[in-house]
């Protein structure tokens, strides 16, 4: 007849956790060995030391696990109904040790990074696969958005990190932002575009028709803000676009836009790139994050290189 065995556990009784996996240890190198003298040298420990535990085990489980007759070992009902639990339990344990050690190496784990469309084409490129040929197991997840999209995400724990653009459109003391790059906001023409000299001031886009961002985007913003300040309404040629689809636009002649310096000397597409005369126009890059959940190592580890001098990556 098969023994069953009844494992109950009492949470409020001090075992030691240690000993207890020791033993099942001890037993399964037993049970493979069948010598208690053998079994205590695989495990590095004592036999008797060895002996005591299983003993022990078997106090606990309220059943023998091994027949001792006349020297030769066996596995009793109970035993062979808990080797394959304990070869188990053994193999989940060693499984989590290497789980968490991949993780604290940065061996595996994954990145949810949100960024603006201008940010993920002229600054995100380089340093993403810089990271990934350091740490290649690491998953990274890209949402693209505008900062007031990126902060909400951010907010309801979606995203790790998020690049966004200050001022945040809703201030939140939950987050966390620490400023990264101010960059320069140029003119971009067609090559073949009339009306615009090698500097221009805000004042000489009156006139001009503007390929204009969708409605949310940080570049809409500011431009239409810029224009009014200067004293007259954008004339839009076309809207609504994200940044690759604006360049495109601009390509095609429809008509100028205003866009981050580092996109437009990426943009690798026979535009003409003229700075804005002083004061110009310019926009401050942020990485943030939750103030009260720290980004797992992971991004910590994105973020440090983020936060890098260029070269010092």
């Amino acid at each position: 007849m098969v023994q069953l065995i009844s494992i109950a556990i009492d949470y409020h009784r001090p075992y030691p956790a240690r000993m207890q996996f020791q033993q099942l240890l001890y037993f399964v190198a037993v049970a493979e060995t069948r010598h208690f003298t053998r079994a205590a040298e695989q495990v590095h420990v004592s036999q008797p030391s060895l002996s005591q535990q299983v003993r022990a085990l078997e106090k606990e489980l309220g059943a023998e696990l091994f027949s001792r007759a006349r020297g030769n070992i066996a596995l009793t009902d109970a035993g062979e109904a808990l080797l394959p639990l304990a070869r188990r339990i053994l193999a989940d344990a060693d499984t989590a040790r290497i789980e968490v050690q991949e993780l604290a190496q940065l061996r595996r784990g994954r990145i949810r990074l949100g960024a603006t469309p201008s940010v993920c084409t002229g600054l995100l490129p380089e340093v993403l696969r810089a990271f990934h040929d350091r740490h290649p197991g690491i998953q990274l997840l890209l949402e693209e958005g505008g900062s007031h999209d990126l902060v909400r995400e951010l907010a309801r724990g979606a995203l790790d990190l998020a690049l966004v653009v200050l001022p945040l459109p809703t201030p939140s003391p939950a987050l966390t932002t620490v400023e990264l790059l101010r960059e320069d906001l140029v003119v971009v023409s067609s090559p073949d575009a009339r009306g615009l000299g090698k500097t221009v001031r805000v004042a000489d886009l009156e006139g001009q028709r503007l390929v204009m961002f969708r409605h949310g985007y940080d570049l809409r913003e500011l431009t239409v803000a810029a224009c009014r300040a200067a004293g007259f309404e954008p004339d839009f040629a076309v809207e609504g676009g994200e940044m690759d689809a604006v360049l495109g636009f601009v390509q095609a002649g429809l008509g100028v836009a205003v866009v981050p310096r580092m996109v437009a000397e990426r943009a690798g597409r026979g535009l003409r790139m003229a700075p804005l005369a002083r004061p110009g126009l310019h926009r401050t890059i942020a990485l943030a994050h939750r103030s009260d959940v720290a980004p797992p190592r992971a991004a910590r580890e994105l973020q440090r290189m983020l936060l890098a001098p260029p070269g010092v990556q």
